[in-house]
């Protein structure tokens, strides 16, 4: 080859002096060329751990553009497509039918921006197989900074998001896990078949695994939620609108008992097929714990207002409680006169000996913005004591702050023995 270079600039020379000259010249640009190599060779060197291909392209994006000028042999190895297949061509020859049209606007709005650009997307090799193409892409500049070139580092994550799904799916099917089981999940496909669900969720409906199989998702939900997402599915379907998405509805127990849940879906990327996963809640759950509690409640409200013996109010003085109001009953019951038992140490004379620590924490406990039930005794007419029952509930101002406690005192009632 270096005889024939030689003819040829022998050829182009018009003497001896000439020649040697223009072979001078000639020398000078292979050696600057072969530096210019190595360096490059140093820079994939450098980058190959991290980085699978290396592909570079003229700075225009708009169509025939971007051309691509240079591609290194991991790209040709990755994609399987020759150095001599891709030169002058665009990366588009690497976009099919899953390539996200999303994220490829991002990409070309950063680019237009002159800015670095992250991501990831679905490429196809030469062959048509899938693979997940991760690209970190720079712009080049010349010697005055001048924008010239696109810079594409890209790496095949394919495995590695494989993985992760693996990762993701054996996390939720372990459901003797304490955290995973207070999960509820379903996965589903684009046709609305039921990919997957966990135990959590199969107990929510009562169905297993076989049958949830054999049905869409839509056919757990009423017909008033079940036809607009059947429609969805079938007909108005885009699985971008199921990404991130916050809902609340009612689904069918298999016995036809409705259920109310709220949650919301995500979307997992495999490598034959995308499946919408849905996180649930089970609101009807929630509300009957709260409606128990409210019930409670209103049964000690109930308790509390039916007829009693005498009702009172504590206030606390000089850091101790003090009965600072007592119903008209309570001298009849009792025989201490109002006044007395409101005077500092008014309470000692009215609950029995043993008892008064019990009932003083029961009142601070009170004042705190606690409700208390407390059983105690408590002097009589008589001179005797008596077993009563004392439902004490806190009473705030506007600001929330406790300034007394209320209650009604009862007389225990016990059954005589047989």
């Amino acid at each position: 080859m270096q005889s024939n270079i030689d003819k040829h600039l022998q050829e182009l020379s018009k003497d001896e002096k000439a020649y040697k000259k223009l072979k001078e010249l000639f020398n000078e640009v292979e050696e600057e060329k072969e530096k210019y190599q190595q360096h490059l060779n140093l820079l994939e060197s450098a980058i190959q751990n991290d980085y699978d291909s290396i592909l570079i392209t003229e700075l225009d994006l708009e169509k025939p553009g971007p051309k691509i000028v240079y591609v290194n042999d991991g790209f040709c190895k990755m994609t399987g497509y020759s150095r001599e297949e891709v030169i002058g061509k665009t990366p588009r020859i690497l976009q099919g039918p899953k390539t996200d049209r999303a994220i490829l606007d991002k990409l070309k709005r950063k680019l237009r921006e002159g800015q670095a650009f992250f991501g990831q997307a679905i490429n196809y090799r030469k062959d048509g197989t899938e693979f997940v193409n991760q690209w970190d892409i720079h712009p080049l500049t010349d010697s005055e900074g001048k924008l010239t070139h696109w810079v594409s580092y890209q790496h095949d994550i394919t495995e590695r998001k494989r993985a992760e799904k693996v990762l993701v799916d054996t996390n939720v099917e372990f459901d003797d896990l304490h955290e995973e089981s207070k999960r509820t999940v379903i996965d589903v496909d684009e046709q609305g078949n039921i990919v997957m669900a966990n135990k959590s969720f199969r107990e929510l409906v009562n169905y297993d695994k076989d049958e949830l199989k054999q049905i869409k998702v839509w056919e757990l939900f009423p017909k008033k939620y079940r036809t607009s997402l059947q429609n969805r599915f079938e007909n108005d379907f885009d699985l971008k609108n199921f990404d991130a998405q916050e809902f609340k509805g009612i689904i069918k127990h298999k016995n036809g008992v409705p259920i109310q849940i709220k949650g919301k879906t995500e979307i997992l990327e495999l490598k034959d097929q995308d499946l919408i996963r849905a996180e649930i809640e089970n609101i009807s759950l929630q509300k009957r714990i709260m409606d128990t509690l409210k019930k409670r409640n209103q049964n000690f409200m109930n308790v509390f207002e039916k007829a009693s013996e005498f009702n009172y109010r504590v206030t606390i003085e000089n850091g101790k409680p003090v009965m600072e109001y007592v119903s008209e009953d309570f001298p009849e019951m009792t025989g201490i006169s109002p006044e007395k038992v409101r005077q500092p140490g008014g309470l000692k004379e009215l609950v029995h000996d043993d008892d008064y620590d019990k009932v003083i924490d029961h009142f601070q406990k009170i004042l705190k913005g606690n409700q208390s039930t407390c059983e105690y005794r408590i002097r009589s007419k008589e001179g005797d004591y008596v077993d009563i029952i004392d439902y004490g509930k806190p009473r705030s101002d506007e600001d929330d702050n406790v300034i007394c406690a209320t209650g009604a005192i009862s007389i225990k009632v016990t059954a005589d023995p047989v």
